[in-house]
């Protein structure tokens, strides 16, 4: 099959560079998302390029905080009690991935979707087309303030060192010539420089403003279901219209779950709320920084800084817990001397749903039951880190071209 038009459902950073890609070989793309704001979590990401995550977020480890947090909705990775069968299931699915030899194999593939994705952020850096976005190569400060944190640290940075990747592991004297004005307890930190950060808040519009002169078009409509036939979709339905779709790529985050259902199609995922608070203002933050206890990240983006973390599986809801924006403010403000953030600030916070599979890797490739439907969702935490590669490596399916790197590990149908 050779369509000549795609469909993608998700105007986020996923759907955005799959079109990004698909333009350039040639096809007409639309994008149909009812979101017209700049809402959710590509907008409201720490903008990290993040070679040095190479751990899958399926682990023991997590599953020991998430037990632990159910009834502590501050805590950095809080689990909401639920007897939702869909979440029942995830929960099921991730426990079983969660094994040592799961983790393990899945760490050479993280990293090399990490590294591919960061090389092709810089190639469209480099390329201009967008205008000169904000792409910081200074690094991420892995901030500790226990031995026992840092350390564990030093062992993955030691693996990344082993594997060619640029990091230093330093002490506090090192670390004061890098980032001043930290709080006397913390006692050193991990610097990964292979990685970068953006201001997702600039990118964005400046990316949907590029695939409009490309001729892409954005459709503000919700997908309510599909009509096809046996094995391949032939129009996508909305309330107001019907599209004819050669080609569909589903890339709608969080809500992929629920509009795959449509096709009688089951793929676990759960929404992971991230919040983030920006300050408009001078901080003492002059570095990309996270906090390994409090698993807070922040960010020196373009015109203001950026504070986010934390991992809320509660389901897709509107609901801002104050107590977790607090908590990230708290965390904050323990880090660094002279910091405050003010409660207009911790009231204007926003948060954005993060789609997460039970193994923490993304459903990339075609779909089994569907000869014409490709996914490029369930990204969890690294959504925006490795949307281009996902997109490069959505166009070359729709290409038959040889994919960049083996995306066996992402498969759609894993979990079938």
């Amino acid at each position: 099959m050779n369509p000549k038009s795609i469909l993608i459902i998700g105007g986020g950073i996923q759907g955005r560079c799959a079109a990004y890609y698909l333009v350039k070989e040639g096809f007409n793309v639309k994008i149909i998302d009812p979101k017209t704001d700049d809402t959710g979590a590509s907008y409201v990401n720490a903008g990290y390029l993040t070679p040095s995550h190479i751990f899958s977020i399926a682990n023991k480890g997590m599953i020991k905080k998430g037990l632990r947090s159910m009834f502590n909705s501050s805590s950095p990775f809080y689990l909401k009690p639920s007897l939702d069968l869909d979440f029942i299931d995830w929960l099921w699915k991730f426990y079983q991935s969660a094994t040592p030899g799961n983790v393990e194999r899945s760490i050479p593939v993280i990293r090399d979707i990490n590294i591919l994705s960061k090389d092709l952020y810089t190639d469209m850096h480099n390329s201009m087309e967008m205008g000169n976005f904000q792409l910081d190569e200074s690094g991420v400060l892995m901030l500790y303030k226990t031995n026992k944190a840092g350390d564990h640290e030093a062992e993955v940075a030691q693996r990344l060192i082993a594997d060619g990747l640029a990091a230093s592991i330093l002490n506090r004297q090192q670390l004061d010539q890098l980032q001043p004005d930290l709080n006397e307890e913390v006692l050193g930190a991990i610097h990964y420089k292979c990685d970068a950060h953006t201001t997702p808040t600039e990118l964005m519009p400046k990316l949907k403003t590029y695939l409009e002169s490309k001729g892409v078009e954005f459709i503000h409509e919700e997908v309510i279901d599909f009509r096809y036939d046996g094995s391949s979709i032939k129009e996508v339905i909305t309330p107001q219209n019907n599209y004819a779709a050669e080609a569909v790529v589903m890339a709608a985050g969080s809500w992929s779950q629920g509009i795959l259902k449509k096709l009688k199609l089951h793929m676990p995922i759960q929404a992971g709320k991230g919040y983030r608070i920006d300050l408009y203002r001078e901080t003492p933050v002059k570095y990309s920084a996270i906090f390994l206890e409090a698993k807070c990240a922040i960010t020196p983006m373009k015109g203001f800084t950026r504070f986010a973390g934390t991992m809320e599986l509660s389901g897709i809801n509107n609901k801002v817990r104050k107590e977790r924006v607090e908590a990230i403010a708290k965390a904050s403000e323990n880090h660094y001397n002279n910091l405050k953030i003010t409660e207009e600030e911790k009231n204007a916070a926003r948060f954005g749903n993060r789609p997460v599979s039970p193994d923490g890797l993304p459903y990339i490739g075609k779909s089994k039951d569907f000869d014409n439907l490709y996914l490029a969702t369930g990204h969890a935490m690294m959504g925006w880190s490795l949307a281009p590669a996902t997109g490069k490596l959505i166009s070359e399916l729709l290409t038959n071209k040889k994919t960049s790197m083996s995306i066996e590990a992402f498969h759609p149908d894993r979990f079938r």
